[in-house]
C-alpha cells in the first residue's frame, strides 16, 4: 500500500511561533470572566492577523465566552494552558437557521488551532436554551417532539452547533488542544486537504450524534497520538460527494471509547475511501463495532490497511458491509481490505453500560452477533485478508432466544437499503464469523474463541468465490459442524485447528 509522504505536510508554510506576530485577544478587549461575550474581540484579532499576512491569535489563561468565530487564512488560534474558549449558551448566537460551528472556516488556507487549552461547547447550558427556543416556536425542527431510541426527544442535528467546522480548507494543523461538551459532531472537516492533527483530546458524551472526529471527503491527512471519548463513533470517515472521496489518510497511536463504533468508515459513502492506513489503536468500552467498514451509497472502498488494534469490552469485532441505500443504479464496490494484528474481547453484557449516553439496546430477540463480511448478490465484497486476528466471545446463546438453522439460511435477510450495522440482519447462524456474497476472502492465523455456551457453528461462509482458511484456530467446539460452507467455490483449507477428530467438523453444500 502506498501512502503519501507526510514530510510534505510537515513542510507546510507554518513558521515557528517566534517568527510570527502574536495578536493577544485581551489587547482587543476580550475579558476572561466566563460571562462577557468576546466574539467581536476575538474576531477582530483574527481579522487583523489575516490582514497583516498572518500570525498567531493568542488566547491566554482564563475562561473566554464566545459565539461563532471565523478563522481566516494564515492564522493560527493558539490556546494557552488553562485557557478555555467557552461556547455561548444562547442558540441564537449560532445563527437563526442551521447552526454554525463555533469555530468556522471555509475556503481558507494555512490555518490552525494549537496549544494546551480547551474548546468547551457548553453543551448542557446551550441545550436548555435550544429547547426554550423550540418550545417558543423560534426554530424550525421536525424531530424535537419525537422520541429517539433512548426514549427522549432529540432536536435535529442542524439545530445543534458543531465545535469545529472547516470546509474546503487546505493546510490545517490542529495540535494539543482539548475539545469537549458539544451537542453533535465535535469536528467536521469537509473536503479539506493537507491536514495534521496531533495530540488532541476529545470528550464528547454530552449528547447524541457526538462523533469524536469526522473526516468527510478529506485528502492527505495525518491523525496521531490522540484520545477520543465519544457518544457516537470515535474516528469516523465519511464521503458525501460522489465525485470525491477520503484518500491518503493515516491514523496512528490513538485511543478510542465510543457508544457506537470505534473506527468507522461510513455510513455516508457516496464517493468512497481510498488509500487509508490505521494502526496502533486501542479501543475500549465500545458499544458497537471495533472496526466498521461500510460502503452503501455507491462509493468505492479500496486499498485499506488496518493493523495493530487492541479492543476490549467491545460489542462486535469486525463488520464489513457493501449495501445499496442510494436510489440511483450505482452500486458500491469494496476491494482490497487488509486487517491484521487485531485482538478483540467481546463481553457478555452491554459494553458501554453506565456511560452518560449509552447506545440503544438492539430490538428483538437475538443471540450474540458474530463478526461479519456481507456483500450483495452479484456484488461481492472483494479481496479481504484477515491476518493474526484473535477474537474472544463471552456470551451465551440459546435456541429458545432465536434460531436460524443451517438449512434455512434464506431467512437471513439481505436488507440492501437498511442502515448498516452489525445487528442489521437479525439472528445469524454463526457465533464467530459470518460471511456471504464475497470473493477472495483470506484468513491467515485467525483464532476464534467462545468462552460461553453456543449451539451455532463457529463460522458460516455462503456464496464465496475464493476462500482460504490458513491456520484458522477454534479452540472450543460448541457444536457440529464447526465450519459450514454453502455455495463456496475455490476453497482452500490448511492447518485448520479444531479439537478432536475431523469427522463432521466441516459441512459443505
Amino acid at each position: 500500500m502506498k501512502i503519501f509522504s507526510f514530510l510534505a505536510l510537515l513542510a507546510m508554510p507554518f513558521v515557528g511561533y517566534a517568527q510570527q506576530k502574536v495578536f493577544n485577544i485581551t489587547d482587543y478587549g476580550a475579558k476572561a470572566d466566563g460571562i462577557t461575550n468576546n466574539t467581536a474581540s476575538i474576531q477582530k484579532a483574527i481579522d487583523n492577523a489575516n490582514a497583516q499576512g498572518g500570525g498567531i491569535v493568542h488566547v491566554p489563561a482564563g475562561k473566554f465566552l464566545t459565539g461563532v468565530i471565523n478563522l481566516k487564512s494564515n492564522v493560527t488560534l493558539n490556546l494557552a494552558a488553562n485557557a478555555v474558549l467557552l461556547g455561548s449558551a444562547k442558540r441564537i448566537d449560532y445563527g437563526e437557521g442551521h447552526a454554525s460551528p463555533l469555530i468556522f472556516a471555509k475556503d481558507q488556507q494555512h490555518i490552525g488551532i494549537t496549544g494546551k487549552g480547551t474548546i468547551d461547547g457548553n453543551g448542557d447550558e446551550l441545550l436548555k436554551d435550544l429547547f426554550a427556543m423550540l418550545k417558543a416556536g423560534k426554530l424550525r425542527d421536525s424531530l424535537w417532539q419525537r422520541t429517539n431510541p433512548w426514549g427522549q426527544v432529540q432536536p435535529e442535528e442542524p439545530n445543534r452547533p458543531k465545535l469545529i467546522g472547516f470546509y474546503n480548507c487546505a493546510g490545517i494543523q490542529v495540535k494539543g488542544i482539548t475539545i469537549q461538551n458539544g451537542l453533535v459532531w465535535i469536528q467536521d472537516y469537509r473536503e479539506c486537504r493537507d491536514m495534521v492533527i496531533d495530540s488532541i483530546k476529545v470528550i464528547s458524551n454530552t449528547y447524541w450524534n457526538n462523533d469524536g472526529i469526522d473526516l468527510v471527503d478529506c485528502k492527505n491527512v495525518k491523525l496521531t497520538n490522540s484520545f477520543f471519548n465519544a457518544d457516537d463513533d470515535g474516528i469516523c470517515l465519511k464521503s458525501s460527494n460522489r465525485n470525491s472521496c477520503c484518500e491518503n489518510i493515516y491514523v496512528a497511536n490513538c485511543t478510542i471509547r465510543s457508544s457506537a463504533s470505534g473506527i468507522k468508515f461510513g455510513t455516508a459513502s457516496w464517493g468512497g475511501f481510498k488509500k487509508i492506513t490505521m494502526k496502533d489503536i486501542k479501543i475500549y468500552d465500545t458499544y458497537r463495532s471495533a472496526i466498521a467498514l461500510e460502503c452503501v451509497d455507491g462509493g468505492v472502498m479500496e486499498d485499506i490497511d488496518i493493523s495493530n488494534i487492541n479492543a476490549v469490552n467491545t460489542g462486535n469485532a469486525i463488520f464489513i458491509r457493501l449495501g445499496h441505500r442510494n436510489k440511483d443504479t450505482v452500486v458500491s464496490k469494496i476491494n482490497g481490505i487488509r486487517i491484521r494484528n487485531v485482538t478483540v474481547d467481546v463481553p457478555k453484557g452491554k459494553p458501554d453500560k453506565g456511560y452518560p449516553m449509552e447506545g440503544p439496546e438492539v430490538k428483538g430477540s437475538h443471540n450474540p452477533f458474530p463478526s461479519s463480511i456481507a456483500g450483495l448478490p452479484g456484488h461481492p465484497v472483494q479481496n479481504v485478508t484477515l491476518q493474526n486476528i484473535k477474537i474472544v466471545y463471552h456470551g451465551n446463546a440459546s435456541k429458545a432466544v432465536a434460531h436460524v438453522s443451517l438449512d434455512s439460511l434464506s431467512k437471513v435477510p439481505e436488507n440492501p437499503r437498511d442502515y448498516p450495522e452489525f445487528s442489521m440482519f437479525g439472528e445469524l447462524p454463526a457465533w464467530g464469523f459470518y460471511a456471504r456474497h464475497a470473493a477472495g476472502v483470506n484468513f491467515k492465523n485467525v483464532t476464534l474463541s467462545c468462552a460461553g455456551q453456543d449451539f451455532r457453528a463457529a463460522c458460516v461462509f455462503e456464496d464465496i468465490n475464493g476462500l482460504t482458511l490458513n491456520s484458522l484456530k477454534i479452540p472450543q467446539v460448541k457444536s457440529l459442524p464447526v465450519i459450514a460452507l454453502f455455495g463456496v467455490t475455490k476453497s482452500l483449507m490448511q492447518n485448520v485447528q479444531v479439537p478432536g477428530s475431523a469427522k463432521n467438523k466441516v459441512l459443505t453444500k
